[in-house]
């Protein structure tokens, strides 16, 4: 069956990028009818004042600028909501995400849009998707105690309503670069839908 995926890439590295060839070969196992590219190398605009103003305005009464400045955000949260799977690639920077990343979470984490808050608390309205993660460190452990990336990724993609979230990992880069690649091949292949 073939789906749609939102293709991810936060590596500053445009050339030699290990989460970059991670979701590579990931998507290479997955059977995409169409791949939706969004490229956090080119960066994304930091949520300002204006936006959250914009934002918090009830949906029928934003004025034009208002409108204006949360498309971009519109449009982050609709390629999310078009994809069957997310694939991710992100690096660790100093024990946790990239930046870019982030900024790409504030844009899409939206009140109305992307979750609901309930009697209950927050609830996901991006139901019925999966993500898989490609992580990549020079040395901090997936699941470590300074390892501040994979369990927070899980929880935000989690409170915009997905669940499913697997991580393929390239560990200890640093120290030895073979065997962190190595150790993914059968990461990546597994994965097949």
């Amino acid at each position: 069956m073939t789906s749609t995926i939102l293709h991810i890439d936060a590596s500053a590295r445009r050339e030699n990028s290990v989460t970059r060839s991670l979701t590579a070969q990931i998507i290479s196992h997955l059977e995409a009818g169409q791949i939706i590219r969004r490229d956090l190398a080119d960066p994304l605009p930091l949520i300002t004042e204006d936006w959250i103003g914009a934002n918090f305005t009830p949906a029928d009464q934003r004025d034009d600028q208002q409108l204006d400045v949360l498309n971009l955000s519109n449009q982050l949260v609709d390629e999310i909501s078009r994809a069957d799977t997310l694939v991710i690639g992100l690096p660790i920077y100093n024990f946790s995400i990239p930046a870019s990343f982030k900024a790409w979470i504030d844009l899409v984490a939206r009140v109305g849009l992307s979750f609901q808050y309930t009697e209950n608390g927050p609830k996901g309205l991006l139901n019925g998707k999966r993500a898989v993660i490609a992580f990549a460190s020079g040395g901090t452990k997936i699941g470590s105690d300074l390892d501040f990336s994979s369990a927070y990724v899980r929880h935000v993609l989690g409170f915009i309503g997905i669940s499913d979230v697997t991580f393929v990992t390239a560990e200890a880069m640093a120290s030895d670069p073979k065997a962190a690649l190595a150790s993914t091949s059968g990461k990546t292949s597994g994965l097949a839908a």
